[in-house]
């Protein structure tokens, strides 16, 4: 059985706002203060501090009169916090992300539910604390009972619930349909077939009234009520462009997963990318890491293969006809001509050509992608 995350909006009462407000400000304060308290131990005492002693130290915390409004709240969401710094630390260990850094009030706000501090029965959904169940937005069944839930609330004032159940994937009928994809700015992906998906470019179409909200949210006074309905107007554009995004990726991973059996795409470093000041917001908009990351668990879920190719191999400057590679190759060229056969070239398709071939070529000498083993 795998497990699934189903993400669901929903709208709280009053008194379920004023709780859930409660909540997400302690577990904010209890993750800086241990974090705080986690940091000072180490530069000044040299002493590295586990989860064990920074629940302890939680405990402390409770103790304490002054902090006698951590009670008012569930503990399970709070010691699910520490829980996920832990984590957080053990990512910075060994090398997967940055050191952890402290909440802050104004940004997106979340707290994790185990089963001992939610009740969903009958088709509702109880937290911890409130008598009346979450105004969900059903939009599809659950697989299972869910085992936990994260609540949280975007910097646009929405609430959201993501409920982890248990799910068994069904495997998709056989395709003898391969594809490579090569993935571009004028056209977010190219396939090998010729087929070339554009690009709808999310945040230049809403570029202007962006910038004119930015210049309305600037001239208000700081700590000013017109200064945060300003600034809910921006986060609630942002929030607009950042679900067309996402919809948009998740439609056009779902259609490749369907229609092909093996999906051939080149592993790009995004992060590496992203730092060219000139290219970085189309690159953003263009969701490379989030569309990749798409194909390879819906293709996992459907017993479907992606292979990912070596990020330097020549897609662009080798001919797919008869293999001739270019010593270099500017991004202005978008159509080339090989010098050795004279096949006039598309540089995507061609890209995407050679894509497909490398990565089944690597599938058939034993070398494995996302989904079924070769």
């Amino acid at each position: 059985m795998n497990k699934r995350a189903f993400k669901y909006r929903f709208y709280p009462t009053p008194e379920q706002e004023t709780l859930l407000a409660q909540t997400f400000g302690c577990i904010r304060f209890v993750y800086n203060h241990i974090l705080r308290w986690r940091t000072d131990e180490y530069y000044n005492n040299g002493c590295s501090i586990n989860y064990n002693a920074a629940s302890k130290q939680l405990t402390e915390l409770k103790k304490n009169p002054e902090y006698q409004w951590l009670k008012d709240v569930s503990s399970v969401p709070v010691q699910q916090a520490l829980r996920h710094q832990q984590t957080a630390f053990k990512n910075f260990w060994e090398g997967r992300a940055k050191y952890p850094t402290f909440k802050k009030r104004h940004a997106k706000q979340s707290a994790t539910f185990a089963a001992s501090a939610f009740k969903y029965k009958e088709g509702q959904l109880f937290i911890a604390k409130s008598k009346e169940p979450l105004n969900i937005r059903w939009s599809r069944e659950l697989s299972s009972e869910p085992s936990s839930i994260t609540i949280s609330k975007d910097r646009a004032g929405r609430y959201f619930v993501s409920m982890l159940c248990e799910f068994e994937a069904k495997p998709m009928p056989i395709s003898n349909k391969t594809v490579g994809i090569d993935l571009g700015l004028n056209d977010l992906f190219v396939t090998s077939d010729g087929q070339k998906s554009g690009n709808p470019r999310h945040t230049k179409r809403y570029e202007q009234k962006l910038a004119y909200l930015q210049r309305k949210l600037v001239k208000k006074q700081k700590s000013s009520n017109n200064r945060a309905k300003a600034k809910l107007k921006v986060a609630r554009l942002h929030a607009k462009i950042a679900d067309c995004r996402m919809d948009a990726t998740h439609k056009a991973s779902r259609k490749l997963i369907n229609e092909n059996q093996v999906v051939c795409v080149e592993s790009l470093n995004v992060k590496g990318m992203i730092k060219n000041p000139k290219l970085a917001k189309h690159i953003a908009d263009a969701n490379w890491g989030e569309f990749v990351r798409q194909l390879q668990y819906k293709a996992e879920w459907a017993e479907r293969i992606v292979v990912q190719i070596d990020r330097f191999f020549p897609s662009s400057r080798r001919c797919s006809s008869c293999g001739f590679i270019h010593e270099s190759l500017p991004l202005s060229i978008r159509e080339w001509k090989c010098p050795k056969c004279n096949t006039l070239h598309d540089r995507d398709i061609n890209a995407a050509i050679n894509i497909k071939t490398a990565g089944l070529a690597g599938l058939a000498c034993g070398a494995t992608g996302t989904g079924v083993a070769a």
